[in-house]
């Protein structure tokens, strides 16, 4: 299980880094040519912060492994929301697909869900044992 959830996080940070990439290699700003300044700092800052939280919470989780294995309370409610997180990455992609490319998205939704269910898989089995527990 740890495994599973060590791939989940890694994937994860993966995307965060990849994020930082991401305005340059699909040329963001080609599709708003005009656009003022203020709108292109806007798409980079939460660019960059999502970026920057996406690694870094998949990576203090990967630290705090033994902490969320051990159904640390805390530790856990981080993990449980990082996993809500790409639930929802899920299904935005799914309700608001990428415009005019489908096989853009159907590789999203394949490689949001995979990291989804990387994450769940361990989350549950961590919160069965919790009840377990008590």
């Amino acid at each position: 299980m740890k495994i599973i959830y060590i791939i989940g996080l890694l994937l994860s940070s993966g995307v965060g880094i990849w994020h930082f990439t991401a305005p340059y290699l699909y040329k963001w700003y080609s599709y708003i040519p005009n656009a003022p300044k203020e709108i292109i700092v806007s798409i980079d800052y939460v660019n960059y912060f999502f970026s920057l939280l996406l690694t870094g919470l998949s990576i203090i989780l990967i630290i705090l492994h033994k902490e969320v294995f051990s159904k640390n309370k805390p530790s856990v409610i981080f993990y449980g929301f990082l996993v809500f997180v790409w639930l929802n990455r899920v299904i935005i992609t799914i309700i608001l697909p990428w415009p005019n490319n489908i096989p853009f998205t159907i590789g999203l939704i394949s490689a949001f869900s995979t990291i989804f269910i990387l994450q769940l898989i361990p989350l549950i089995y961590i919160l069965k044992n919790i009840k377990q527990d008590y």
